[in-house]
């Protein structure tokens, strides 16, 4: 039986309060953190702050499009009121039991269960630089008395983020090196250490108007972590020798694949614990999620050329457009012959379900788990395929990478899907002028592979819930006002989409006909569908919302109205207006 701490947390969980009172109503620490199983059953709580299911698989801006835009791609993102993740009560949940666990005379499961509370709270900060910037430094519990606290400014994020290194290296130095999928680890903490730094160093690289210094000192942190996990853990990619089948096998796993994962979130039937992405991905119900046409033009041939290189690539059917393509394609989106997992009948994309046409198949299970909030397969929060990736682009970052470190980063991951290995001479002598457009802020003589392994982090991540994190740190915030576009049609008409010989889909301009077949779809122009030359071209969506990206405050989050008013010392980020 799964080891799924996250589901067993209810029974144990203590939830925070307001700031004033203790986290825990029922518990006193006169009475509390005596014993080894009472700091295990306080740490336990801190588990529900990690993403659940719809935080790793419900991405959206560039890779994964939807009907609508989020409000970051409209700009039309105002300073709220209140609220706006500007919340603290977790690490004061945090900084109450760190203030308490010393009463526990087992020295060496204080040890432990510390290691997860500094995890937890450098956890907390990094979300927290990420999204503002400077914050304010707390560890300890304030209450309701302490006005200097209450009224202290935003601390520099130079100083969060030594504070962040300080408590994650704690983590690293005292949590065991046992590997369970659903607790936390060494291993666990280096990765998150080794995504941390990657962050804030390239960051401080790219954000130039911040003048943050020591970009280096972060990108080497990286490399340092992600070395020790790679070296030191073993961990693998797994793989069964099937690149047809094995990247989709991974994510459709009911249980997350112990070789590869480092942590999950738990899901299970047994214990009524379940997510809703079978049907996510198969209704109309969750704004039709397909992925982007960049990034399906992203993905290499098979033998490892650029398909965005053979003439004519832009106007290509479906058919032909995913033909000997990275196995990971049809493994992530539906392809001619795809079937679901454990049957036969081969199926096209719905069109009621995909806005682009590129329909994901992605973490999707067997059909019996279709149902509205029933299915069950273990989400990935850290797995070894993103420390080989940090690895990588680290390495490139500080203008060290070579040969064989790719062989031991890159190469796994690609010979998973049998595909072939970036080469680092080749790739810096020709960058590809495709990925140029899409990050111009690439540059220096190892432009060629930093951009390969963009790209390789791209399809590897994608619907993980790292892309906006990743264009907001390279600084690519503009790219996102590009024209969102889907499958390529050449004309209005009957379409097969699998090359069986049988029409799957059909686009009329007027009035619906009657054709023969059974399961044709129909779909209007310039009502269900939208084409970019009229009646012939990729598919539009959203054409009519304009896209805006600021480059004066797009890549900070504003500070809550009621907080500045609350707290005078609060400023407010560049370029956010609140009146005050």
């Amino acid at each position: 039986m799964k080891n799924i701490i996250y589901i067993l947390i209810a029974s144990c969980c203590f939830s925070a309060c307001e700031m004033e009172k203790y986290p825990l109503d029922a518990i006193s620490p006169n009475t509390f953190f005596n014993t080894g199983n009472d700091l295990r059953l306080y740490t336990n709580s801190f588990y529900k702050t990690l993403p659940n299911a719809e935080g790793v698989y419900n991405e959206a801006v560039d890779n994964i499009i939807k009907m609508d835009l989020a409000d970051e791609l409209r700009g039309t993102r105002i300073v709220p009121t209140s609220g706006g993740n500007w919340v603290w009560e977790d690490l004061r949940n945090i900084n109450f039991y760190l203030e308490n666990s010393v009463k526990c005379s087992d020295e060496k499961s204080r040890l432990r269960y510390d290691a997860i509370a500094y995890f937890f709270r450098a956890f907390f900060y990094f979300d927290k630089v990420k999204r503002f910037g400077d914050v304010p430094w707390y560890d300890k519990v304030i209450n309701d008395q302490d006005t200097e606290a209450l009224e202290k400014a935003r601390s520099p994020r130079t100083e969060i983020m030594e504070h962040i290194l300080e408590d994650i290296n704690k983590a690293i130095e005292h949590l065991p090196t046992e590997k369970t999928v659903n607790e936390l680890s060494k291993w666990t903490a280096l990765a998150l250490k080794a995504r941390i730094c990657l962050h804030e160093g390239t960051f401080r690289k790219y954000h130039t108007e911040f003048n943050l210094p020591d970009a280096d000192k972060f990108l080497k942190e990286a490399v340092n972590a992600s070395e020790e996990l790679i070296s030191q853990s073993g961990y693998k990619i797994y793989s069964t020798g099937n690149p047809d089948k094995d990247y989709l096998n991974f994510f459709a796993s009911h249980e997350a694949i112990p070789a590869e994962v480092i942590l999950a979130r738990g899901y299970s039937d047994e214990f009524q614990v379940y997510h809703n992405l079978n049907y996510y991905t198969m209704t109309a119900s969750y704004g039709r999620p397909g992925l982007e046409k960049r990034l399906v033009n992203s993905y290499l041939m098979r033998d490892g050329k650029r398909f965005t290189d053979i003439p004519g690539h832009e106007t290509m059917f479906f058919t032909d457009e995913t033909k000997n393509r990275d196995p990971r394609l049809s493994q992530t989106i539906r392809t001619p012959g795809y079937t679901r997992i454990d049957e036969t009948e081969t199926l096209v994309q719905e069109f009621g379900s995909t806005v682009t046409g590129y329909q994901l198949i992605k973490f999707v299970t067997e059909r019996k788990w279709d149902t509205n909030q029933k299915d069950i397969n273990d989400m990935p929060i850290f797995r070894f395929a993103e420390a080989l990736l940090i690895y990588a682009e680290a390495k490139a970052e500080l203008g060290i990478l070579t040969q064989n470190d790719l062989d031991i980063s890159i190469k796994p991951i690609r010979d998973r899907v049998g595909m072939p290995n970036i080469d680092l001479t080749k790739a810096n002598s020709n960058p590809d002028p495709y990925l140029e457009k899409q990050y111009p802020h690439v540059s220096g003589s190892n432009k060629g592979v930093i951009l390969e392994i963009r790209r390789e982090r791209r399809i590897e991540l994608v619907m993980e819930s790292f892309r906006w994190d990743d264009m907001m740190r390279w600084k690519e915030g503009a790219t996102f006002t590009e024209q969102f576009k889907g499958m390529y049609f050449p004309s209005i008409g009957s379409f097969d989409l699998d090359g069986d010989g049988n029409i799957d889909i059909h686009i009329y301009k007027d009035s619906k006909p009657s054709l023969d077949g059974k399961s044709i779809q129909y779909l209007k122009l310039n009502s269900d569908i939208t084409l970019e030359n009229g009646e012939s071209g990729s598919i539009l969506v959203n054409p009519h919302l304009k896209k805006v990206s600021d480059e004066n405050k797009d890549y900070l989050y504003p500070i809550p109205i009621q907080e500045r008013l609350l707290n005078t010392n609060l400023t407010q980020n560049p370029g956010w207006n609140d009146g005050l």
